[in-house]
């Protein structure tokens, strides 16, 4: 039997495994700050005077717009920090202050606010709901810690749930109801802010 070997077979039988194992720990992280199910009632709010075709075309630029914005920042975000003059753990720091302050203001708010832009799936749906402060922040420390593969790989399974929920938003809200959305986006908070306080300790501990 004739065997050749083929160098891109050979990267992709030696990275697969290690995307495998990363995932979950790229992939959780990433859900928890992208919240889907608590982004729905926001979308319903926004969409709610659209048709079908209307909401199906805000869907796909708010997935498109997240994607390339949050690849962006992860291929040029070591330039960035270079330029400026950052680090990592600063980064870390700083980005888990901010996701707490979220977080919080998340858990204590008591009610979606309306937002009327006039391309709702670029601004404000695909930036900064979707991706926002608190994706950008974790994508930076999960390429630091697990490579930029994995990270890439779980943001696209993410937008492909993402898009799966929005599409599905009608059906979603009449077996959860509105309430039971508002309730999974306060647990969605909570672990938000435990994800913040995790890249505060260490931050604190690499500066240690």
């Amino acid at each position: 039997m004739l065997t050749f070997d083929c160098p891109i077979i050979s990267v992709y039988n030696h990275a697969m495994p290690e995307i495998i194992q990363a995932l979950p720990l790229t992939f959780i992280p990433l859900f928890v700050a992208m919240d889907p199910f608590g982004m729905l009632p926001i979308f319903t709010s926004l969409t709610g005077e659209m048709s079908i075709e209307e909401k199906k075309k805000v869907i796909k630029y708010s997935v498109l717009t997240a994607m390339v914005i949050s690849i962006g920042f992860a291929l040029i975000g070591d330039i960035i920090f270079s330029i400026i003059g950052i680090t990592v753990d600063d980064f870390k720091i700083a980005g888990g202050l901010l996701l707490l302050v979220f977080a919080i203001i998340e858990l204590i708010k008591r009610g979606g606010e309306h937002v009327t832009p006039q391309d709702v799936g670029v601004v404000p749906l695909g930036v900064p709901l979707l991706v926002g402060p608190a994706v950008l922040t974790i994508m930076i420390v999960l390429i630091d810690n697990h490579g930029l593969i994995p990270t890439i790989f779980s943001l696209i399974i993410n937008l492909v749930i993402v898009y799966a929920v929005f599409t599905a938003e009608q059906r979603i809200t009449k077996i959860i109801g509105r309430n039971g959305l508002i309730a999974i986006s306060k647990i969605v908070a909570l672990l938000l802010a435990a994800i913040a306080v995790m890249m505060i300790r260490i931050g604190i501990e690499s500066y240690l």
